[in-house]
């Protein structure tokens, strides 16, 4: 009895202590609860009251009229009196239960919507509501309501509080005793045994004796060890660094399996028919795929694509569906078919010869066509449709990527209202200024507000859009929650800096840095002391590369030492050959780098190495860690991962990065050389700085830089937009239950 009472008392006095401590607490809640209950009573009953009593306040000697309809109102027992004040805060008409203490709120007086009044006979609840009435404010409805029922039901309350805990503390009390007077020193064998891993299963007690009521137990903490195990394994591999793994566990615990659908122009996998009648399947080496694929390889969703391969067609079923990875199918693709004429006004005509160059702003003018923009609406249309077709339920999450579609999250929430729709924008947005030349401004800016989130790589960009929003649209736009509320539910705007994976996977299959240095060189005819700068990028006005090849230029002119000693790299793949101002580029490009050979080279040395051709992951990240240099120079850009792959490849921890203000990345890795590309004389003093860095600062430099692309990966981008989908579906789950709440207490 005495081991018992060790328990018991202990377990009395808390039990005791813990009644007295919720107590006010539950006597808070309560008249809080009921405090808001009066409120939304109060703002019915004169909402209903509104026009009647509007009729009847202008109405000349109206007065017993006006008291007849409060009296009519009261007969409502919680109701205690009314009044009505005219705007200079005189009490033009008042119940016979109306308290003196209650007075009108003077003019010019803050006034409280609600407030609590102690008389004698107890609380009263005070509720000034305005009634106004085309624009004229005729004065105030003063609602009282007798609070004495609180009172009457926070005594029951009490009661009941400790009548549960006392029942509570007589139940565990005599579990209590009954297990530690018969079972005591078995239990601590058995647990002592089932810690030490001894005998999970068949722990004995102190005599030696299978205690058999143990193994229950046994078994119930053996699967919550494991289950703790489990999560404090996928908690420190989340803080350490994100992954598939941990996508795959967002999307299991916070979104628990739902729906995800993914909508690019781009798809995942592509078949190709080769020459001699074989498909094959190629992976265009693109970020977007490094990072959205891991989502639909964990929650099996559908990628919803423009099928563009010579052998798309070949490869789907009826329903022009194609399960990919084709290693391990684990979701499936559904292409979307386009006609030339769709393909050309869509994809080259609005999208790329209007909308690219307008945001990125690199003074090439923007073209726009009606028969473009006819195409456009009609290819977004078709997309929003497959959206639908392809939605299994009425709350999807849709990820929409990119310029190509700004028409289709409105067309979608139009018809999947419940859909939770993220659109990410790869590429720059501009200023209002800029974006105003858009013929179809008013309605690309409301087919992006039908998202949910709408997520863009800097602040600078959400910032932009914001202003663009409140300079063209009727929209109300609250910077201080970073959202946009235009026909209907509120869009949130946010910043999610792209990044790439981690480690990236081409540079599993290379060498060291030292035999890549040597293979590149040997590659391109150098020796073994040239230094080398490298430049990879699409063949795009955006991207700088004529002022590149100028900085190189005027570094030879400047220090003449490196003539012989230095040479530039640059991988330009060709792209939107068939728009004349991607021809002209490469002209211009080839022109250029000809003009800067001829003028320094010699025999056995060209300043400037220029590739115009396509190029796989492996060769790039080769000539990444061959390189001393890598040179980004985009006149205007979102992010550039480039900038990340080249400091992603140097494990080394050597190279140096020269990197475009005018990227997104520059706003996260300050540690490069920020240059303006317009600037040519700043932009060859950068090389130059580059190419004479000590080797301490280099590794101090990229070491940082490191740190921040291996924590801000391609996986957590896509985290945290998932994170922020279970959050706003969650909220919504909620207010449709505080909804649903409401009309439940109104009714009643």
């Amino acid at each position: 009895m005495r081991l018992s009472l060790r328990f018991i008392v202990p377990l009395g006095i808390a039990l005791t202590a813990i009644a007295y401590a919720v107590v006010p607490l539950v006597d808070r809640l309560t008249l809080q609860w009921f405090v808001r209950d009066l409120e939304i009573r109060s703002t019915t009953i004169a909402n209903a009251a509104q026009e009647p009593l509007t009729a009847l306040v202008r109405e000349p000697r109206a007065r017993q009229k006006v008291l007849r309809y409060f009296e009519r109102i009261i007969q409502d027992e919680r109701i205690f009196a009314i009044g009505f004040c005219d705007p200079a805060g005189k009490m033009l008409y008042a119940t016979s239960t109306f308290p003196e203490s209650v007075r009108c709120p003077q003019a010019g007086e803050a006034v409280s919507q609600s407030r609590l009044v102690q008389l004698e006979r107890g609380p009263l609840h005070v509720s000034v509501n305005p009634v106004a009435a085309e624009g004229e404010a005729l004065g105030e409805l003063v609602i009282v309501h007798d609070m004495s029922f609180v009172q009457r039901r926070s005594e029951d309350t009490k009661k009941y509080i400790f009548y549960l805990f006392a029942a509570i503390a007589a139940v565990v009390a005599l579990i209590t005793v009954v297990i530690a007077e018969i079972s005591w020193r078995g239990w601590v064998a058995g647990i002592k045994g089932l810690i030490s891993g001894e005998a999970p299963l068949g722990a004995r007690d102190g005599l030696g004796v299978t205690a058999p009521e143990l193994r229950p137990i046994a078994k119930d903490l053996q699967a919550l060890v494991r289950d703790l195990e489990a999560e404090r394994h996928a908690r420190d591999e989340s803080q350490i660094l994100w992954g598939p793994n941990v996508l795959r566990r967002i999307l299991r615990e916070d979104l628990k399996g739902d729906e995800v659908l993914i909508v690019s122009n781009r798809e995942p996998y592509i078949h190709v028919r080769r020459k001699d009648n074989v498909i094959e399947i190629q992976r265009p080496a693109s970020g977007l795929v490094t990072a959205l694929e891991p989502v639909m390889r964990a929650c099996s969703g559908t990628w919803i694509a423009h099928g563009g391969g010579s052998a798309d067609r070949d490869t789907v079923d009826q329903q022009d569906h194609v399960m990919v990875p084709p290693e391990k199918p684990s979701y499936r693709i559904r292409r979307v078919w386009l006609s030339k004429e769709e393909e050309q006004g869509y994809y080259y005509g609005l999208a790329n010869e209007g909308l690219w160059p307008l945001c990125h702003i690199a003074h090439t003018r923007p073209v726009f066509r009606a028969e473009d923009w006819t195409h456009y609406k009609s290819v977004n249309r078709r997309f929003a449709d497959t959206v639908v077709d392809e939605s299994r339920t009425e709350d999807p999450i849709v990820l929409v990527q990119d310029y190509h579609f700004t028409l289709l999250p409105r067309m979608v929430h139009e018809r999947l209202p419940q859909a939770t729709i993220i659109t990410f924008w790869h590429i720059p947005w501009p200023n209002p200024e800029a974006f105003g030349i858009l013929p179809w401004r008013e309605e690309v800016l409301a087919g992006l507000l039908g998202s949910s989130i709408i997520g863009f790589h800097t602040q600078f960009h959400c910032n932009n859009f914001f202003d663009t929003v409140d300079r063209f649209l009727e929209a109300r736009v609250d910077r201080e929650t970073f959202s946009i509320s235009h026909g209907g539910e509120p869009t949130e705007v946010r910043r999610y800096p792209i990044s790439i994976e981690w480690p990236p996977s081409p540079l599993a299959k290379l060498p060291p840095v030292a035999e890549c240095r040597t293979r590149v060189r040997e590659q391109l005819g150098l020796g073994a002391e040239m230094l080398l700068g490298v430049g990879v990028d699409r063949l795009d006005y955006t991207k700088g590369i004529l002022e590149r090849f100028m900085a190189v230029e005027r570094l030879l002119d400047l220090e003449p030492s490196w003539v012989g000693r230095f040479c530039f790299a640059q991988l330009a793949a060709p792209s939107r050959s068939s728009i004349d101002e991607y021809q002209n580029l490469d002209a211009r490009v080839r022109a250029l780098a000809e003009r800067i050979n001829r003028r320094f080279g010699r025999p056995g040395y060209d300043p400037i190495l220029l590739r115009i051709e396509h190029y796989d992951a492996s060769r790039v990240y080769e000539l990444y860690r061959a390189a001393d240099l890598c040179y980004v120079s985009s006149l205007h850009d979102g992010m550039n991962l480039v900038a990340k792959e080249f400091v992603a490849s140097r494990d080394d921890e050597q190279g140096v990065l020269i990197l475009s203000q005018f990227t997104g990345a520059a706003r996260e890795l300050p540690e490069a050389l920020i240059v303006n590309p317009y600037d040519i004389e700043q932009s060859a003093v950068a090389i130059h700085v580059a190419l004479t860095m000590q080797p301490g600062e280099r590794r101090a430099r990229m070491r940082t830089m490191r740190h921040l692309v291996q924590e801000f990966n391609v996986y957590r981008w896509a985290g945290r937009m998932l994170l922020d989908a279970a959050r706003m579906r969650q909220r919504r789950r909620v207010m449709a239950r505080t909804r649903a709440a409401r009309r439940e207490s109104r009714a009643l």
